[in-house]
């Protein structure tokens, strides 16, 4: 067993600094160093605007208007062999220009190539669904939905994928508190149990991680047993309880606490 250290502050601790930090950019590189790339990226420009084009991380990243992305998709899917939409999603920009960047992560098993497609839309614009072109994007539309508020027009089923309908709030906002807002505190237990259970059940933990050795209405102390909402001051003494059966159980050897050893270094 490792001996015992507090540490209080550990869950309280930022993770990050600045919420809005932008890492630096990976390096670009000029389309024209892939003929594979140029090649698309002239027939893409042939047919639409095309904003901004460059490889990065061995991938073309292409930017277009919002209105053609359905054109786009469908362009790549039928002429340029990029058959499959693995992956799409948005960026909030929203504490820097109201927008949001929306991003379509396409695949060529042919070429063996990956093309993002990119675009800005307003805070509160729609884009168009492509779920009519590939049926993944029905379930990542919805998801976009659920987390950042933005809908797809003409999606079959414009309605939340993760948190209840009636949820209020987009998690995957930098704006959204890290640990859920006061609706979130209280919703399963309005939801479950009514209002006038909130001075008995408390505010729900929303850190699934958390874990706070001084609050023992919440959690067991293994080793220093103490009665529910006793206050915990961190020097109590130990409390040796078994949690096994007398003797152990089959396969499994009983643990006794007398023959435990502390561990006083702690790279062991």
């Amino acid at each position: 067993m490792r001996a015992y250290t507090p540490k209080d502050d550990v869950q309280a601790k930022a993770y990050y600094t600045d919420r809005y930090y932008v890492a630096p950019q990976v390096p670009k590189q000029e389309v024209e160093t892939d003929e594979v790339f140029a090649a698309d990226l002239a027939a893409l420009k042939a047919k639409f605007d095309v904003k901004e084009s460059f490889i990065q991380m061995k991938q073309m990243i292409v930017y277009i208007n919002a209105s053609d992305i359905y054109g786009v998709l469908e362009f790549l899917r039928d002429e340029l062999t990029y058959t499959q939409l693995s992956e799409m999603s948005a960026i909030d920009w929203l504490a820097k220009d109201n927008t949001f960047e929306i991003f379509y992560q396409m695949l060529s098993m042919t070429k063996r190539k990956r093309l993002r497609i990119k675009f800005f839309i307003n805070n509160g614009d729609a884009v168009d669904s492509v779920e009519s072109l590939f049926r993944c994007a029905d379930w990542s539309e919805r998801e976009m939905f659920d987390m950042f508020g933005i809908e797809a027009n003409n999606h079959p089923f414009m309605k939340r994928i993760l948190l209840p309908y009636d949820w209020q709030g987009n998690p995957l906002l930098k704006t959204y508190p890290l640990e859920g807002d006061e609706f979130a505190a209280w919703y399963e237990v309005d939801k479950i149990y009514g209002k006038e259970a909130r001075d008995v059940i408390g505010p729900e933990i929303r850190d699934t991680a958390r874990v706070d050795r001084y609050d023992s209405e919440r959690f067991a102390r293994l080793g220093f047993e103490v009665p529910k909402g006793t206050e915990i001051t961190g020097n109590e003494e130990p409390n040796k309880q078994d949690y096994q059966e007398e003797g152990g159980v089959f396969l499994v050897k009983k643990f006794t606490k007398d023959a435990s050893k502390i561990i006083d270094d702690p790279q062991r």
